[in-house]
């Protein structure tokens, strides 16, 4: 097939979970030329070129590589489930956003079931870099999926061998990503009851750089759209630096916007609030 990366001739995956990110992963895989196969007891379609599994079970057999992408609640009992399935030397990936201290126990889950673990943090929203979102990976699994995913057009970085690591990472990076979305955000809403919220804006883009307007909107749109998850996101982060020892002021304020953000979509939802990964 022209254009195909390199290392995907034969390779099988299995995605779990096709939520925005798990449907994104899904497509773009196969369209890499990967033998693709997913399953979503909530999704009744699957991307084009995916094979559809009847659940699990039936997905991760014969896969290389398990993809999870079902949210950080189900990921231990997906896990579960899947390493009782699993080939031989298969690697399971846990691509969902959580606390160090719950991958370290899906890593020895894995390891008692005699399967690799990885630890993947994806460093950006997948909806705007799709599989081309930079990804940084810890755990016994960490090398080798390190050393596949180049290979499929997807960059990759080793946070080390142990489980967590990457975990922890991606959350230092949230306190200043979701801290900096609550102050663009604080801003934004104070200079729009003074009438300047155009100012305001062209102030702060002109801040962030060349691309300081599109991160703007980003911040903005994103931030209100994914107040729910990103609420539980930062609560994360906050175990996390509790158990560093260190202050979180910040982190504490952005919680209290993401809060407010969360329940005042749930209103205007009916009570249903619309989220996402990204």
């Amino acid at each position: 097939m022209p254009g195909r990366p390199e290392g995907t001739d034969g390779r099988s995956v299995a995605v779990l979970g096709l939520g925005e990110a798990g449907s994104i992963y899904a497509r773009d895989l196969a369209g890499r030329g990967l033998k693709v196969t997913a399953t979503d007891p909530a999704v009744p379609a699957v991307p084009p070129g995916v094979a559809r599994a009847r659940g699990i079970s039936d997905a991760v057999a014969g896969a290389h590589v398990v993809f999870s992408l079902v949210g950080g609640q189900a990921a231990e009992a997906v896990l579960v489930e899947a390493l009782a399935a699993m080939d031989p030397g298969a690697i399971f990936a846990d691509l969902n956003t959580a606390g160090p201290a719950q991958k370290r126990q899906l890593a020895e889950r894995a390891a008692r079931s005699g399967f690799l673990f990885a630890d993947v943090a994806i460093l950006a929203p997948v909806p705007r870099s799709r599989i081309s979102s930079p990804l940084l990976v810890s755990g016994t699994g960490a090398d080798e999926l390190v050393s596949l995913l180049p290979g499929w057009g997807i960059p990759a970085t080793s946070a080390g061998s142990e489980a967590g690591a990457a975990a922890g990472r991606k959350l230092l990076r949230s306190v200043f990503m979701k801290g900096l979305a609550a102050t663009v955000l604080e801003s934004v809403t104070a200079a729009e009851a003074a009438g300047a919220r155009d100012w305001i804006i062209t102030q702060i883009a002109a801040e962030l750089g060349p691309s300081g307007d599109v991160l703007v909107a980003r911040l903005l749109d994103g931030t209100r759209l994914h107040a729910v998850r990103r609420e539980m996101e930062m609560s994360e982060a906050r175990d996390f630096l509790d158990s560093l020892g260190a202050a979180h002021p910040v982190t504490d304020a952005t919680i209290e916007w993401l809060h407010s953000l969360a329940h005042h979509r749930q209103d205007q939802d009916g009570g249903q609030a619309a989220d996402s990964p990204s």
